[in-house]
């Protein structure tokens, strides 16, 4: 009994402080805390479908965590104390599951302290929570847009937009029909590649919502759909490093003319657009020919 209450006290006294790490430099609170878990979830394999998750998502992370811990598929899962902030557990008879619990109820997604083995699919009811959370927020939006406004008076002499302006040619905005609303919509489509290490980090990085598929958006293919958010990517796995100058050039300006097309769609249907590559180098070398990219370093490997 009293070992029993120890423990209790000893995890009480770990989420507490779990819940109080500072948020990492730069980091803004989420507007839907709902939202923020639901995706956060998305990342994890569980045993209940999510259905654990899904009841709990209103809650503070560190609340739905513990409530949830034990729906976890703890078998594909690797816990790794990298802040130190759950090393005081070491000293308890059940120190593995109680640092675990820690570790996955901390606030702020620390890099390398949860590892998933393999693919995750997102849980049925997690899905199924966000594509709902989604829809009501599309409807509050067009609630918005159909409220009337006051009615402007002409301006004398308006100035006409340049014709060719890059806005209206680089990112051309959706007309609210059905049909262009639908050729936003993303449609899973069999793999383009046949690279495998290239579709692996397709699938885990981001990670896909539609593993082992690419998702075509506007009628261009892209390598993944980001679980749970609205951001579309393109992903390069090239040892770019080991090009010579010449070679790097001409493949910069060969990623440049796919890379600015899906840009431009996904933006247009109102996604955010990544780049991912292997290399530093890479990144680098991209962000110089357009520095409007998002790139980020997945070292995946070759």
């Amino acid at each position: 009994m009293r070992s029993r209450t120890c423990s209790a006290l000893l995890l009480l006294l770990l989420l507490s402080a779990c819940a109080t790490m500072d948020p990492s430099p730069g980091e803004l609170e989420d507007p839907s805390p709902r939202l923020a878990n639901l995706q956060r979830a998305a990342l994890y394999p569980w045993t209940d479908d999510g259905h654990c998750v899904v009841r709990e998502a209103s809650n503070e992370w560190p609340i739905l965590a513990e409530r949830c811990f034990h729906a976890l598929d703890r078998d594909r899962m690797r816990f790794r104390d990298v802040s130190k902030k759950c090393a005081v557990a070491q000293a308890d008879a059940a120190a593995p599951a109680v640092v675990a619990l820690c570790i996955f109820a901390a606030p702020e997604i620390v890099v390398g302290a949860v590892v998933v083995i393999g693919a995750v699919v997102v849980a049925a009811a997690i899905q199924e929570g966000i594509d709902a959370y989604q829809r009501h927020a599309s409807r509050e939006r067009a609630k918005l847009k159909t409220q009337p406004t006051p009615a402007k008076e002409p301006l004398a002499n308006p100035s006409p937009k340049p014709k060719g302006s890059p806005i209206g040619d680089i990112f051309p905005v959706p007309t609210d029909s059905p049909t262009d609303r639908l050729k936003c919509e993303p449609i899973p489509v069999p793999r383009a590649s046949k690279d495998d290490p290239h579709n692996e980090c397709a699938d885990k990085f981001p990670p896909n919502r539609y593993p082992g598929m690419d998702v075509s958006v506007g009628g261009i293919r892209f390598d993944a759909l980001q679980v749970g958010v609205r951001v579309l990517w393109e992903i390069k796995t090239h040892q770019f490093d080991t090009y010579n100058s010449f070679v790097q050039r001409m493949e910069i300006d060969k990623e440049l003319k796919q890379i600015k097309k899906e840009l431009a769609i996904a933006t247009a249907c109102g996604y955010d657009f990544i780049v991912g590559v292997s290399t530093q180098a890479h990144r680098k070398a991209l962000i110089e020919a357009e520095p409007r990219l998002n790139v980020v370093v997945t070292r995946c490997p070759r």
